[in-house]
């Protein structure tokens, strides 16, 4: 944050008229502070590990490394870093792709303007977003995104009954970034809670009885 109560933003395009667009339109929001753009994926790098922006949004087609080889460098820095992607397509294969390296939200960029703002307000929280169409398509692909190795390391103490404090130590993360994975976890396995996550990732073969 950049103020008090301000979610400070990122701008990751490497079309100037793009970005300056969204960034007029975005600072009218009293809660949302545009603080960078980035034209490049080397650019957004740079400018993410300098001022830690609370969002990056972050499009897919830059002229160096893509959204997603970005994305994954962010987090490899900074692993509470919440990137939304904002794509002018929505393939199975970007979506998904997305997702895995780590991304928490995925809009096209013919969404509206309160979608797009409703979509930064809920990645700000660390809560995931994706429209309601690609929603549905996630859930009937039968949640597609493979469970990742951090997740498979969560998913093995949560099934030994250790609470979330208890794993973060383990692992030499935050509490907040082993709620962030249980959250994915249960949203992958299609299961509320981590007794269901257990036995649905026993079931699947992810973990080991």
């Amino acid at each position: 944050m950049s103020d008090a109560g301000k979610i400070s933003l990122m701008l990751v395009d490497d079309h100037f008229v793009v970005r300056s667009g969204l960034a007029v339109s975005l600072d009218l929001e009293p809660d949302i502070e545009v603080i960078a753009e980035a034209e490049s994926g080397a650019e957004a790098i740079e400018k993410f590990q300098r001022l830690k922006p609370s969002v990056v949004l972050m499009d897919l087609e830059l002229p160096d490394f893509s959204g997603i080889e970005t994305t994954k460098e962010i987090l490899a820095e900074d692993s509470e870093a919440r990137i939304l992607i904002f794509s002018t397509f929505q393939r199975e294969d970007e979506v998904t792709s997305a997702l895995d390296a780590g991304a928490i939200g995925y809009l096209q960029k013919s969404s509206g303007r309160d979608e797009l703002i409703e979509a930064i307000r809920t990645v700000a929280t660390g809560k995931r977003y994706l429209s309601p169409g690609l929603s549905e398509q996630i859930s009937d692909l039968q949640n597609i995104s493979s469970v990742t190795p951090r997740e498979r390391e969560i998913l093995e103490r949560i099934a030994k009954g250790k609470a979330n404090k208890e794993i973060g130590a383990e692992l030499g993360i935050s509490e907040d970034t082993v709620k962030r994975h249980v959250s994915n976890v249960l949203q992958k396995l299609n299961v509320s809670d981590r007794a269901q996550a257990t036995a649905e990732a026993i079931r699947r073969g992810i973990l080991q009885v």
